[in-house]
């Protein structure tokens, strides 16, 4: 064999050796992001709020031997698109590296390390007021990504007032009478005179943990949904109507090993769920999970079927959402349908898991026309957690989008 060829072999073995690590490399599960060392709780930094001024990030990772691997933070615009602007990359104070691992114990399957980190801390820090992204890369390729994550940093400057109340739907014939059951949530504020009021830009509204679905309602856009109003001073009122309670998130909790453990494990056990159209739920976590702490003997991983006799008269799509997938109605968590049951199995760390069952279509690998009532039900008594976001328009270090307002308010509270 010449030199040409041995060279051309060599190179050959080392694209498919680096190939192979990406393919088997290590595996990032169960990745959360919580304030305070709290896990049910909402990822925010709230600067006003002596208890919420930090965030844990916490994830386990399935590999061979001890990973190696940092966390970059970058700091981003309202729609969650990293800024590139030097002036807003907080050079020096943005990485967390060399990241501490703990192991997990001997005998849990699907893991074997895990990480718990907090920050704020003296190699990272958040000076703007806004969304932050956080990437999970290889220490020897920062484009290597491994997981990400989001979550919010705010410096309220603004005062929100927020209205609600129960109204039936505006401006449609309903369908059938759960879908007239809607909520009007009104922000009110007035802007400090050394604010601008034309720099006033949107106002953004999160049920629970529904990053991916926000009610936004734009200053530049209007429809009879959402609309804002403003006195040419001062005075602003963004109104949201027709936002639909829904219901109280359905629960698997598999934390017993003696009732969960032989396969075929399923989210119920001895149970077929069916339609919560008409039934009401139970209170629950407003989406957050509950998982066993890294150090438990039964922190381990098992794959969990969920199985629903869904109602005749639905034709659409089935998928399964909830707090194992950040609440993102995804393609691979559609449904598979055998003989009328519809059958989902997931890997999921024990613990309690929140979920619920959607319709929707397959659109070039997205789910489109989402209805989150169908199957789950729509009640005024619904206990739900609204957090209100104001952003403005920064003229600071080159712009950028500011929260300068934030407020949570519960709803539906018995």
């Amino acid at each position: 064999m010449g030199l040409y060829h041995r060279f051309i072999l060599l190179i050959s073995l080392i694209l498919i050796s680096w190939s192979v690590t990406i393919a088997f490399g290590p595996q990032i599960k169960s990745l959360r992001v919580y304030s305070s060392g709290d896990q049910l709780n909402f990822p925010i930094i709230d600067y006003s709020d002596p208890d919420k001024e930090s965030i844990t990030i916490d994830f386990d990772v399935q590999a061979d031997n001890m990973p190696n691997m940092n966390i970059i933070f970058k700091f981003c615009d309202a729609d969650w698109n990293p800024y590139d602007n030097a002036f807003l990359s907080n050079p020096m104070y943005n990485s967390e590296m060399n990241l501490w691992f703990d192991k997990l114990p001997n005998n849990i399957q699907g893991a074997r390390y895990h990480y718990n980190g907090s920050f704020p801390n003296n190699n990272v820090t958040f000076p703007f007021s806004g969304k932050w992204k956080f990437f999970i890369v290889d220490p020897y390729n920062k484009n290597l990504i491994l997981a990400s994550g989001r979550f919010f940093v705010v410096y309220p400057q603004v005062k929100l007032n927020i209205q609600v109340a129960s109204e039936g739907l505006q401006g449609e014939m309903k369908e059938i009478a759960f879908s007239g059951r809607t909520l009007s949530l009104r922000t009110n504020f007035v802007l400090p005179d050394s604010l601008f009021s034309a720099n006033v830009k949107r106002v953004e509204i999160i049920a629970n943990r529904k990053f991916n679905y926000p009610i936004v309602i734009n200053r530049n856009s209007f429809s009879p949904d959402r609309f804002f109003e403003w006195n040419a001073a001062s005075k602003f009122s963004f109104i949201a109507r027709n936002v639909r309670p829904g219901n109280e998130y359905r629960t698997t909790d598999i934390r017993d090993i003696g009732k969960y453990n032989v396969p075929p494990v399923y989210a119920h056990f001895g149970e077929i769920e069916t339609s919560n159209l008409f039934t009401m739920g139970r209170r629950d976590f407003n989406g957050a999970s509950y998982l066993f702490d890294f150090k438990n003997d039964q922190a381990e991983y098992i794959k969990v079927t969920f199985r629903l006799r869904s109602p005749d008269e639905i034709k659409s799509s089935i998928f399964l959402v909830g707090s194992f997938n950040d609440w993102k109605v995804l393609p691979e968590y559609e449904m598979f349908d055998d003989n009328g049951m519809m059958n989902l199995s997931v890997e999921l760390k024990r613990g309690v898991h929140e979920y619920q069952y959607v319709t929707g279509q397959i659109v070039n690998r997205s789910v489109e026309n989402i209805n989150w009532e169908i199957l789950e039900g729509n009640f005024y008594q619904t206990e739900n957690e609204y957090r209100i976001f104001l952003y403005y328009g920064s003229e600071e270090k080159g712009g950028y989008d500011k929260i300068i307002g934030y407020k949570k308010i519960k709803t539906g509270a018995l």
